[in-house]
Parts: structure tokens; sequence; C-alpha cells
């Protein structure tokens, strides 16, 4: 048996027997004698390198000629396979920063015709007949198993010249498994466990793709892929008439029945085998415009269409129809709706259905839609075989290799730190960033910045943050990162205005210039612009409409000057965010997903279609990297539209774009926050209230809505019980941000002081910054720990099976089981409470066993939420913005009933002095046997911290009028001083 600290060397051989292996030398040039069988036998099986990180195989045959296995870490391998003689092709990674290691002990042994590779954590059985890998835990169990040693197919999805290289990729695992598969990023179809689902990786206004799969098994695998990736069913959804046979509402084959209104007058109606009304061609033209006879119907928004007929399979199982819409649209299948969705005309995306059919069954269908200027195509995939379908499968549109890497963990925390380890630490962002912030699409001028942060400070609501979005430019000047001076005419007197009320102001950039602009100039000079879209005449929808490009950030040169521009003209201002808008990129909304791609070609590492998920993590990086080195110690922070492995390391936050203010959107944020989170990426957040509200909300019979006095009296109520609603959940998310276009979203435009829903909105904010103690402990962990702030319950459950699917549920850290109210006038909701231990309502103090399901109250001003038995939660004093928690008494909060543990995290809160060791801790334990809580000693400390500290105890051991009132006096008040204490609890 060989280990690296033996053998550096590399050493190539054909593997036939263990003996074979052993008969290396260190000079790798010395081999015994063979017989002519055992020579036979070789030839018919891989050979092996063995090198310094682990194992080269070149196959005898089979798609893939060399497969390269590579020791990352004790718990994760690399797993390489190319179709060619030479690992060259294989790309320098977007999201992997994480070199092989090269001083781990690891073993090879030969059993069989298997190669075995073995860590302490895990071991890789490769075949040397095919190269087929098979992955177990340190005890021997069986995780993940290659279903064949992948496949590599002819590049379709690719509108440039294909590389004679590139191939279309795919690797299936465990085929007609049971296990659970979560994480994959941010999606918008409430999907938490994807097993037996199948979801696009790709990237748009509302999709943020991490291609991070986390198992129920305890395991990780991460796709090393740029392009659009699909999990599961690998085929692109197609037209209905293209995988199913239609017929019209009279039961005639060959397409549906379209029938064209404006009002409530039918202009046309026709067969159609494909509508299909999906992107834009160029400018505001379609690619398949409508009939002339409603054409200027669909242009003033008078336009209504119905669709309806019959569809029949070929195929039995469970079928996929993805509607892509924006307007109000209405999917029904045998009288039956099963979708019924409202986006803005702009920002159309896919909802999903399944749907089990029998092959030779009809089923009628009818589509119900009123455009108001949007986009419609309704899309299918066939079912698949029941262990095709139940199978981890990943295949990209374009690659040069099939590349992923393999993490095990002990429990999902694990697995997440191993993908943190592979694409980089989730960097600490400033403590500011987790109070709440105040933003509009859009504050127009420095006056109304100010005038809306002192309305904050003089009602006492606690605020830290407030955003200057788009458009503070001159109208025709968009990239040149100039103010308009007529409304913006002092950016540094405005920043420090913001500062001398103890605020922070965050400012949106993008990566888009005119070309009238000398940024533009500049960037397009050294060949670092996108200027498809200027040749092909494509206008904005500023004014009268210009010509604009995106710049090129996948080189390093390209993102240095970005920076040193934003920086000559915005950071010299001293603005203390970024918000990096649009960086999908969105150079033209609403076009194909070809042209998109068309759009990013060239590149500076390729073309779009190989780096179509990528563009937002080099983007941050460049602004992150420029900014440290600028700004010396200042915490970077910068909030970012998309995302992609690795964004975490950036400093960056992630939020979920154009969501729409309805309840449905609401509740689809909860799966999209959780997926992205057992991603790996946990800073996240959204639009409180949903970016786009309704027309009947943004207007009324008055004119334009401002306040929600301006509102028609009949949409008053839903719209303050929607914000009242999503404020309640929003304080319940990594960040708490305010956002969205008119009716205006600060929360007195809401609603008015001493109405519920002010009240309501003033006390979670309240409630947030009480928690602050707690919050910015769980921001500690997520850098030192690796730790996750919004947990699916499967991370903390992983054993109640009936966890694992629930999409309308969380863990806001260790202790806080949340339940957002996400139907209109609902006053209760059912909540099942996780087994294995026992909760308590935060509001009353009541316990309830777990594993069951109860329907808990849910009043106007509440949501319901439950605390953990043994969880131990620090609060704070009532407070404006979180500087002034630095130092201030503590409050621990212990719920009985099981033992727990906490440790309290502090830092200076705006300094990379973290980094350097200059933080504490403050370890609490409670012993539930004993009745005793131990403060215990202090855990390192940093030059800001008080030595001596005020800190009461509380317990809640069942109902108590005050369990969420957290100035009731307490059981007992002490002193800290840094070294142990330990209180007893009453009998």
């Amino acid at each position: 048996m060989l280990t690296t600290r033996h053998f550096i060397k590399s050493c190539v051989i054909g593997l036939a027997s263990l003996a074979l292996l052993q008969a290396c030398s260190k000079n790798g040039n010395e081999t015994n004698p063979t017989t002519s069988a055992e020579t036979e036998q070789v030839q018919s099986l891989a050979q092996v390198e063995r090198v310094a990180d682990g194992v080269i195989l070149t196959l005898a045959d089979g798609p893939a000629k060399k497969v390269r296995l590579q020791v990352m870490a004790d718990n994760i391998i690399r797993v390489t396979a190319v179709p060619g003689e030479s690992f060259a092709v294989v790309p320098p990674s977007i999201q992997v920063v994480a070199q092989p290691t090269t001083n781990l002990p690891f073993t090879t042994d030969q059993q069989g015709n298997n190669l075995i590779l073995k860590t302490d954590a895990m071991t890789a059985e490769v075949s040397l007949s095919n190269g087929v890998i098979t992955f177990r835990d340190a005890a021997g169990n069986l995780l993940l198993q290659e279903e064949n040693r992948g496949t590599f197919s002819p590049v379709i999805g690719d509108p440039d010249d294909v590389d004679a290289d590139s191939f279309a990729i795919r690797q299936e695992f465990n085929r007609n498994t049971d296990e659970g598969f979560f994480g994959l990023g941010q999606h918008q179809n409430g999907q938490v466990n994807y097993a037996g689902e199948n979801v696009e990786l790709t990237t748009y206004n509302l999709v943020i793709s991490i291609p991070y799969v986390v198992s129920s098994r305890n395991y990780g695998v991460l796709w090393d892929n740029n392009s659009i990736t699909r999990f599961g069913n690998p085929q692109e959804a197609q037209p209905l008439n293209a995988s199913l046979t239609l017929y019209d509402a009279d039961g005639k084959e060959g397409g549906l029945t379209v029938r064209y209104f404006v009002g409530d007058e039918l202009k046309l109606t026709r067969v159609e085998a494909d509508f299909d009304h999906q992107f834009l061609r160029q400018g505001s033209n379609l690619e398949n415009p409508f009939p002339a006879e409603v054409a200027d119907a669909y242009k003033n928004n008078t336009l209504r269409v119905e669709l309806e007929g019959s569809i029949e399979a070929a195929t039995s199982g469970k079928h996929q129809f993805k509607m892509y819409s924006s307007g109000y649209a209405t999917l029904a299948f045998d009288g039956e709706t099963v979708l019924e969705r409202w986006r803005m005309n702009w920002n159309p995306w896919y909802h999903d259905h399944y749907m089990e059919m029998n092959a030779g069954e009809k089923k009628s269908i009818r589509v119900d839609w009123k455009p108001d200027g949007g986009y419609f195509h309704l899309r299918h995939l066939d079912a698949q075989s029941d262990e095709q379908q139940n199978q981890l499968s990943l295949a990209s549109e374009t690659g040069k290799t099939i590349d992923y890497y393999v993490v095990v963990g002990g429990n999902k925390d694990e697995v997440i730190a191993g993908y943190r380890h592979l694409t980089g630490k989730s960097v600490m962002l400033p403590k500011w960033a987790y109070g709440f912030w105040q933003s509009r699409e859009r504050y127009k001028s420095s006056d109304e910045i100010i005038t809306n942060l002192k309305e904050y400070r003089d009602r006492k609501i606690p605020i830290d943050n407030i955003v200057l979005d788009w458009s503070y430019w001159p109208e025709d000047a968009w990239g040149s990162h100039d103010f308009d001076k007529q409304f913006f005419p002092d950016p540094k007197k405005l920043v420090d205005q913001v500062h001398d009320m103890n605020a922070q102001i965050m400012i949106s950039v993008w990566p888009k210039f005119y070309p009238t602009t000398e940024n533009y100039k500049e960037l397009n000079a050294k060949g670092f612009m996108f200027n498809r879209n200027i040749e092909e005449e494509n206008l904005d929808w500023i004014g009268k409409g210009y010509l604009n490009a995106f710049y090129d950030p996948f080189t390093p040169e390209a993102t240095a000057i970005f920076w040193r521009q934003i920086k000559d003209k915005i950071n010299v201002h001293g603005f203390d965010a970024w918000w990096l808008d649009a960086v999908e990129p969105d150079i033209h909304s609403n076009l194909s997903f070809t042209k998109r791609k068309e759009l990013m070609t060239p590149n500076a590492l390729g073309n779009g279609a190989e780096v179509f998920n990528a563009y937002a993590v080099p983007h941050a990086e460049g602004v992150y990297h420029g900014e440290r080195n600028t700004d010396g110690d200042k915490r970077s922070f910068i909030l970012t539209r998309s995302g992609f492995g690795g964004i975490q390391r950036t400093g960056a936050a992630i939020w979920s774009g154009d969501i729409v203010s309805r309840w449905s959107d609401m509740k689809d944020q909860i799966a999209a926050g959780i997926g992205v989170n057992l991603a790996g990426v946990t800073n996240w957040t959204f639009d409180i209230g949903g970016f786009t509200p309704e027309n009947r909300f943004r207007g009324s019979k008055k004119g334009f809505v401002g306040s929600w006095k301006d509102l028609d009296k009949e949409q008053v109520e839903e719209w303050q019980e929607l914000n009242a609603r999503w404020y309640q959940f929003g304080a319940f998310v990594p960040l708490y941000r305010s956002h969205g276009q008119n009716p205006y979203r600060e929360i007195f435009n809401i609603a008015d002081q001493g109405s519920e829903t002010y009240d309501s909105m003033v006390w979670y904010t309240k409630l947030r910054y009480r928690l602050m103690p707690y919050i910015y402990t769980l921001a500690g962990d997520t850098f030192h720990k690796d730790g996750t702030i919004m947990r699916g319950l499967v991370m903390d459950f992983p054993d109640d099976k009936k966890a694992w699917d629930i999409n309308t549920q969380y863990m806001f850290g260790p202790a806080f089981l949340v339940n957002p109210v996400v139907e209109f006038k609902a006053r209760s909701r059912e909540v099942y409470l996780p087994t294995g231990t026992s909760w308590y309502d935060f509001y009353t103090g009541e316990k309830h066993e777990g594993g069951q399901t109860i329907d808990a109250a849910a009043p106007y001003s509440r949501i319901p939420l439950f605390v953990k038995a043994g969880s131990i939660v620090p609060t704070g004093p009532a407070i404006q913005y979180t500087d002034e928690g630095l130092n201030a008494p503590l409050t621990l909060n212990v719920y009985t009933g099981a033992d727990g543990t906490f440790e309290i995290y502090e830092d200076d809160g705006r300094s990379y002095d973290y980094e350097k060791g200059q933080w504490s801790r403050i370890p609490v334990s409670y012993d539930e046997a004993k009745g005793e809580l131990t403060i215990g000693d202090r855990i390192g400390g940093f030059e800001e911290m008080a030595e001596k500290r005020s800190i009461s105890v509380r317990w809640i051991s069942g109902p108590n009028k005050d369990a969420a009132n957290f100035d009731a006096k307490p059981a007992e008040t002490l002193e800290y001083s840094g070294k142990a204490i330990t209180v007893k609890r009453a009998p």
C-alpha cells in the first residue's frame, strides 16, 4: 500500500493486481516481470498514474479517455473526465478557488478490478474496466455511485461556432434512489426537495443558480460548469406539439383552438399548433408577432386570449408543464385550475405543474391570458421512467470536461462547509447590513433620501441603511457614473447627512454603458465591451431610448478598470455599499436564451454559452478586491441581483430579483431562500412587499399612488395586509430589506401610526434589533464556522422525513421555527413541529411536543413563531441602529426542556480585524438535569470590547404573558467580567 508520504513521483502502471501496484518503485521505472497472461489482462484494464494529489486513469475504451481523481481535502474528492488525451483542456474555474492538497495522506489499493482511493473521511472505488466511480463514507456506507462514465454529445445549445473539443455533457448517479436532494440556488417554483423533479440551472432576473446539490445522505456534489445545466431531465422543455398530440376544441387533431378578444369582442378564432409569444427578436419586436387583426390590441393592452382543446401523451408517467408568462395567465386541465399567475409584462418567467398522464388518454386543456404587453409560451417535458426520474443527473449545454467535486460530511452543515472550502469563505458583511434597510424604486433626489431617513429617526423606528437606486445620473449618460446636478447637486453632502443620522447609504451601479460616455470609450478601446447589442440597435427603455452595451468582466484588467471608474466618480464621495444590479447580465430584457448567449459573445474566456451563468462572480470580485485595496480595513459590502458558485467570497449578498407583490410570490420566496442557503450562500434577501404591484395598487382614480392614502378604498385592505405579512416574514431572513416600485414602501407610507398594520411592522423591526446579538452571532458563524442562517428543516431534523418536503417553514438559526403567513385574510395556519424536541410558542410560552401538525394562531399582527426547547437566545436593549448595541447589556433567554449551548459572537462590526483574530465569544450552556446555566470563560477579544458586561437571565418554561417581552423583569442580573459564572434556575 502506498501513501503520499512515501510516493511523491508519479508511477504509470497497468493494474491487474495489488502486486503490480506495489511493484512500482519510487523512481517510477522498475517493475517485476509479468507473465503473458498478466500482460493480456493489463491491456484490458485502465492504466493508472499515481500523482501527489490523487490518481489518473487512462481507460481502454468508453466515452472518456482519461479520468482524474484529486484529493482536495480529507472529505472532498474532485473527479475530472476528459474525452481526449489531455487535461490541458480543463478551463480555469470561476467557482472553485481551492487547490488540490499534496500533503494529505491517502492510500490506493486494488481489490479485484477496482482501484480504491481512501482518505480518513471517504473512499472512492474506481472500476478499472470502465472508470465508473462509487463513493462511500468512512464507515463504508454507499453515498454516491456513477451510473456510467458520463456522456459527451454534440453541442446544440451554443449559437456560436463550437470548438472541436466542446461537448454537451451529462453525468448520472444513484439511479432509482429514495434520497432527498436540496440546494441548487434560488428558484421560483416552491421547490425545496428536488428529488424526482427537474430544474434548469440558468441565470435570470429571478433565478440564481448555484450548481451545488446536497443529499439527505450527507454528501454534496459541486458541478463545475458555467453553462446552462439541467438537474433531472437533461432535455430542454419543448413546445406542446413537439411531444404531445394536440386536438382543437372540436376534437380535430393538429393544434389548439385560439380565440383572440379585444375587450369582450371576439376578433379572431383559429387553430394553432404552437402558440408562442415568448421572446423578443430585436428591440421591442416579437419573434412571433400577433395576427394583424389584434396586433394593435396587444400594443395598447386591450387583448385577451383563450386557448382550448385537448392533449394526448405517448408515454405514461409524470409529465411537466412549464408556463412562461407575464400578464394574467391561468392554466387548467380537465376543468381544474392548476396555475394562476400574474407577472409584470417586462419580467416573465416559468411556473411549473407536474401531472400524471396515461399514454393515449386525452386531457382537456384551457389557457386564459390577458397579456397587458406581456409574453407567453406553454412548454412540456415528457415523462421519464421512474429510475431515470429518481436519480441525480446533471447535464450541461457545453463544456470541455465532466468536472465535479464530491463532499462528504457528518451533517448538512459539514457538507455546506465543504462547498465553502472549495469556492471561498462567506466573507463577513458589516454588522449594519443585518439591520433594517429602506429602499425604493426610486428616490429621485437627495432631499427625498434625507427626508425619509429623518422620518424614520423622528418616529424612532430602527434603521441602518437607505438605498439610492438607479437613474441618479443624467438621462443620456448611463455608465458615466456622474450625478444629475439638478437632483443630486452634492453627493458628498448627501452621504455626510446620512452618516450624521447614524445610517449608511448604498448606491446602485450597473455594468451598462452608453457609447457616448468616456467610461465606455475606455473599456471599448481595450476590447472589453459586448457590442453586439449596439450593432443590433437595441434601444433601452429610458427616455427616447438609447443604444447601450454591457462590459466583459471575464478578465481582471476589465474589472480593474470598472472599479477605478466607480472609485473615481462614486467611491470618492464616501458611499458605504454597492448595489450591483442586472448582472445576469440583463443586456436587453425578454430576448431568447440563444440571443442572450450571442450578446455575450465573444468574451475573454470564449463565448456566451460557455460562461452563461457566471457573470456575477468576476464582476463582484473586481469591486470587492478593488474596494479592499482602496479603503483598507473597511468591510466591503455588495448586493448583487445574480450570483453563482463562489459569490459568497466577494462580500456580496444576493436577493431574489424583481418579484411581484402577490401572495403566491411571497410564498415562493420561502423555498427560494431555503434553496440558496442549502447551496452554501446564506446572505440572502428579497424585496419586502414584492418589487412590482399590480396596476390596481400602482394607480387609482386619483392617479399615481404614493402613500396608501392614494389607493382606491377597495384596495387598501389587501395592500396593507400583504405588506404587514411580508414585513413579519422579512424580519426573519438573513437581510431585512424593504424595496419596490410604488406605492411607496416606507412603513409610514404603508399605514398610519396607531393602525394594526403600522404597529405590526414597527414591532417586528424593533424585534429584529432586540435579537441582534443572536443574529450577529449567526452572521459571525457563517465565516468562522461555515454556518447557515436560513435553514431548511432537513438541516436540523434529517431523520424526520416529513420535514424534508416542507416549503413554507424553516429555521432561523438553531432556535426559531419561522412560519410565514402567505394567504390573504388567513388568521391561522398549519404548522408542522418537527420531531425529536419540544417547541415553545414565542409569544405565549405554551409548550408543544414535536412530531405533530397544529393549527397555529396567526392574528393579523403576528406570524406563528416557535422556539426549540434547549435554545439560548441572547437579546439586547432597544436600539435605533446596530452600532448602539456594541458592549450593551445582554439578556439570555433560556428555553428549558433540553440541554442547550450557544456562543455569543462579537467583533467591531466594521473592519477586517476579525480575519486577524480580533473577535470574542461568550460560551453559554444549559444543563436541563441540573437546572444550571453556565456562562463560560470569554474566548478572544478585540480593541473595542468592554471587559465587563451586564448579563440578565430569563427562563421560559411554560405559559408566560411576558414570553416575548424582553423588558420584563429578569430572573437574575449579574456582572460578567470574562470568567465563568453558573446560574441556578429556581425550582
